[in-house]
């Protein structure tokens, strides 16, 4: 459903059959090529393919790519003539201050990334109820202090798709009270992958930031655990707050006061 217009919209998936052959044929019927290529090495193999190689912009050429994709480029820092590889186009910078300017209201929660969002709840008493769908609850925080701490609260997914604007942004004020990486695969977030895997979200290697909004100046509404999922082609999750613009930046460190709206890591 688009948020402008209320409109209901089939979204295209970007290589979904690509992703639907992997998870079901090459996932049965030969499972150790499938651990391979979700594999940290195998998923950079194939970010290197797709982002890195010079042959591939030079075969359609940037501006073929940019328009398939939808990407406005007016909303860029940097100038057309930038955008010389798949690379630059992914991980591009936008003037989010104009082009996604945040609201009045201090408490409200804003969505950290251009993308997909659904809602949920882990408390059995709400009519969002969801558990186990998306991700396994006891495993997504990594360490039981913050899974007890979590249990029964709210959740939203945002999922990016692969034309989006590839920063995150924070989506509350506050201090950073805890920040930790955890290990795992690459598996697709492709929704045929979520449903054939099982709680890949779980599973995959990600970064978890909790922050306490309950401090001066911060949004107000508790304690917010931010998980940034890594996937398939997308190895590595940089960590880069910056109080305005790009630079400097930062890395995520417990003590560190976060501004809802500005820029927090590049997926």
């Amino acid at each position: 459903v688009t948020r402008g217009s209320g409109q209901v919209l089939d979204e295209e998936l970007f290589c979904d059959r690509v992703v639907a052959y992997l998870y079901s044929r090459v996932r049965e019927q030969a499972p150790a090529l499938f651990r391979a290529v979700v594999s940290a090495r195998g998923s950079a193999l194939l970010g290197f393919m797709n982002y890195d190689l010079p042959l591939g912009a030079r075969l359609s050429g940037p501006q073929a790519l940019i328009r398939r994709l939808g990407i406005d480029l007016s909303e860029c820092v940097e100038e057309a003539a930038y955008y010389t590889t798949p690379r630059r186009i992914f991980e591009r910078r936008i003037r989010y201050e104009e082009v996604r300017p945040m609201a009045d209201d201090d408490g409200v929660v804003v969505s950290p990334a251009d993308s997909r969002m659904f809602a949920g709840s882990l408390g059995a008493e709400s009519t969002l109820y969801i558990k186990d769908k998306f991700f396994a609850f006891d495993e997504f925080l990594g360490r039981t202090v913050w899974a007890n701490t979590f249990a029964g609260g709210d959740f939203a997914i945002f999922r990016l798709t692969p034309d989006k604007y590839h920063y995150n942004h924070v989506p509350v004020s506050g201090v950073v009270c805890d920040f930790y990486e955890i290990e795992g695969s690459f598996h697709s977030c492709n929704p045929t992958a979520v449903i054939t895997e099982v709680t890949p979200f779980s599973r995959n290697r990600r970064a978890v930031t909790i922050i306490d909004t309950d401090v001066p100046g911060g949004t107000g509404c508790g304690l917010v655990a931010m998980i940034e999922v890594a996937a398939l082609m997308i190895g590595k999750i940089v960590q880069a707050y910056a109080a305005s613009g790009y630079e400097p930046s930062s890395q995520m460190a417990p003590g560190l006061f976060v501004r809802k709206g500005q820029p927090k890591s590049l997926y």
